[in-house]
This record gives C-alpha cells, structure tokens and sequence, in this order.
C-alpha cells in the first residue's frame, strides 16, 4: 500500500503554512510547544468568579484554565464585548495563523479561500450568563447579542468576516472528535480543488460552571483537586478522569502548489484523514476500539501508507478508564508488533492532554501542533504523570521527558461522545 506522497499533484497536496494558539501553557503556538516539550502542565485551581454565584461546594475546583487572557490586541474592545470566550479564543488564534503565514488575506481570490472550524459546545458562557440574566432580571434584559454569541459556528463566522473568506464555509460539533473533523474536511476541500487556502482548527470555552457541574455528575472528571499539576494522568493506572480545559488553534492550510508560488514556509504536509462511528454507546467508546480501528486504518489508507511507517500517535489519552483502555486495544490491534513495547516495536504514543488537560472540540486542533513539531523538529511530546501504566498497556507512552526521534509520519486521534472517531496523519514535508 505504501505510496510516495511526493509523486501526487501539488494542486492536490495539502501543507500547513501558519499556526496559531491561545491554550493553557500559553498564548500562542510556540509558547503551547515549548510548554509541551518540556513536560509543563497548564493545568490550576479554578479562578472565576461566576463560579460563586451558586452556594452549594464544588467537588472538581481543578481546570485548564487560560489566565491572563486578553483578546486585544486581535480583537479590540467593543467588537470583544460582542464575541463569546469561545470566538474570543478562536479568533486571537486566527490572528496568529494569519500573521505567521504571511499571505495577504486582503487582496487575492476570497471564494478560493475558505474556514472550517470545530466546536463541541460553542458558546456556553453565553447562554449561562442569558439564563442568570433572565432569572434573576427577566428575559427582557438579556444581550440582543445573545444568539450570535451562543452559534456554534459562530467562531467560523466571524474568522470568515474578519478575513474574507468567501469560499467553503462549516463548523463541525462532533463532540471531542469536533475540530479533528474540521482539518480533515478543509483538506478535502483543497485535495478536491474547490479551494487554495483554508484557515481550519477549533475553539472551546468550557471551563464554566454548567461544564464542571454536568461533567461532575456523570462522574467523568478528576477530583484531584489538592494536586492539579498531577490530576490529568492518561495511561496511569491510579487515573480518576479527565480535566476539563479550554484553548483554541487554527492552521493555514494550502495546496502545495499556491504554497510554493508565493514562496511560502511550509512547517509540514496533510496526508491522511479518517473518521468513523462506533454507533454503540453515546458516551461511553467501544470497548474493543472498533471504530478507531477504522479511522486509523482509513487514513493511512488515505495517506497510502502502512503500519510500520507511523512513528508516533498523539493519543485521545483522555485520562479516563474506560476511554484510554479502549484506545489502547485498538491501537494494538492496528499496529501489532510495531506497538508492543515488549516485542521492541518502535512506535511511540503520547498523550499531551497530561500537561493541557480536555479541550474538548479543540483538542484535536490544539494537539496537532505536537504532531506537526513531531514531524518537524524530531521531537515527540511526553505522557507526564504516567508514574504506573495500567496492566496490559503494552506500549511505549513516552513517560516523563520529551524524545529526539526522527520522524516521517505521525497520527492525531481524537475519538467524541456519540461514537465519533477521527484520525490525522501529518507528514515531514520534504519538497
């Protein structure tokens, strides 16, 4: 099956030519890496005080909070009053891309250029904050901003206005799998020649009261909350499940052959996307992994690659227990020997959501800057907190410190409630 990605048409090949990032480790996606590959957590008590406005103690005080956010100078003060965290995140992340990719976004074709973004909630501080309103002063007081804030697609919308992109237009709400499924759907778009440029990624704001309540109820998240350093521990067998973070980034996304006209730097290429559905369970993963069997083995498909020529994958790695069991299974069962760390295989998997935590609908976005320096730089990411990796978890999960490892190909899986895989390859890009 393995294939040149070299040989195909540079009108159809897909390269990242701009990244941008607002996460916990920090503002921007050099800031995020540096973070990441020296195995920093993001993660720190709760400091919001719309948390106060309910008397009843909170069981999970611990979340992936962005501290010292302000979205000016991106986005200045009365159009931010307009925007929900969600699209505040997203588009400061967009300013970034932008500016780091060089292109004119002002002159040039807007209906070849286009956005995708993902999203698993949108704008949930905007309808908590509608719903106070509206209790506590009446429906008549709540913002005439209140819909525009709270669309899922509001964050696509406003980076299409911003920068005038006219073209293909979505926003995918695939639950965690959101902004996994937003990249692979703005490559499509180019690979099928229906445009040159796309600005693609996801955003989340979820760190609020409603979140951290409905999360805690379901039993799903970490309670760690005397060690919030410590708490997001995916593979670790003392796991007690998820922190619950916010962050967004976006990628520039151009066909290689509109890339290279302009002379533009290429951090790496887009060579795989598969997704599938697990159609069991609307929260809980198939237990086997079945259908991230399928997404993984769909994109390698996609990129004509095999098995043995993955040298990493930036796990879901959740830190629950069903969640990274499940993942385990599959990628076992997809990479054989190449994955058992008995046997010597030589793949390494990672889960970067140890320092950051859940992102959500942007995790998938926000983890592909690992992938992208993966390829890049010949670093791979650690799984910090991993002091005890579960029984039978019979892989190398980089404990610890970061890799030098020369690496081709990596995969991104992001796997969401309703059954939702997707899975990315990113690939060196070597002309």
């Amino acid at each position: 099956m393995s294939t040149n990605t070299t040989n195909r048409d540079p009108a159809r090949r897909v390269v990242i030519t701009g990244m941008g990032a607002v996460t916990n480790l920090g503002i921007g996606a050099g800031k995020t890496w540096s973070a990441m590959r020296e195995g920093r957590s993001g993660i720190s008590v709760i400091e919001e005080e719309m948390f106060d406005r309910y008397p009843e103690p909170w069981d999970v005080v611990i979340g992936g909070q962005v501290k010292d956010f302000s979205p000016e100078p991106a986005i200045e003060k009365r159009e931010a009053r307009r925007l929900d965290r969600c699209t505040q995140l997203g588009v400061v992340a967009a300013a970034e891309a932008v500016a780091d990719c060089g292109l004119d976004f002002g002159s040039g074709e807007s209906e070849r250029r286009g956005t995708v973004m993902g999203s698993g909630i949108g704008g949930i501080r905007t309808i908590e904050d509608g719903l106070h309103t509206m209790s506590s002063r009446g429906w008549s007081r709540m913002s005439p901003f209140t819909v525009p804030r709270l669309m899922v697609n509001a964050v696509t919308g406003n980076i299409s206005i911003r920068y005038n992109l006219q073209g293909p237009s979505s926003a995918h709400a695939t639950a965690c799998a959101s902004s996994g499924h937003a990249i692979g759907d703005a490559m499509g778009y180019i690979q099928r020649g229906l445009a040159d440029v796309m600005l693609a990624g996801g955003a989340e704001a979820a760190v609020s009261p409603l979140c951290i309540g409905a999360f805690s109820t379901m039993k799903a998240l970490s309670k760690r909350n005397d060690d919030p350093t410590g708490a997001s521990r995916p593979f670790d067998r003392d796991r007690d499940g998820f922190v619950l973070s916010e962050g967004a980034a976006v990628y520039v996304l151009e066909s290689l052959a509109h890339a290279k006209a302009r002379g533009a730097t290429i951090y790496a290429e887009l060579v795989g996307f598969g997704n599938s559905c697990d159609a069991g369970h609307i929260t809980a993963p198939d237990p086997e992994g079945r259908g991230a069997c399928r997404s993984m083995r769909l994109a390698m498909a996609d990129a004509g690659i095999n098995p043995d020529q993955i040298g990493y994958v930036n796990a879901h790695g959740t830190s629950t227990s069903l969640g990274d069991s499940a993942e385990v299974a599959a990628v076992l069962s997809v990479f054989g020997d190449h994955a058992r760390a008995s046997g010597g295989g030589s793949l390494i998997m990672s889960s970067t959501k140890s320092m950051i935590g859940h992102c959500l609908g942007a995790s998938g976005a926000v983890e592909s800057i690992a992938c992208v320096h993966a390829v890049r730089d010949g670093v791979i990411a650690p799984t910090i907190n991993l002091e005890n990796p579960d029984e039978g978890f019979d892989l190398d999960l980089a404990p610890g410190d970061a890799r030098e490892r020369p690496t081709r190909y990596v995969m991104n899986n992001t796997f969401g409630f309703g059954g939702h895989n997707v899975s990315l390859i990113v690939a060196r890009f070597d002309g």
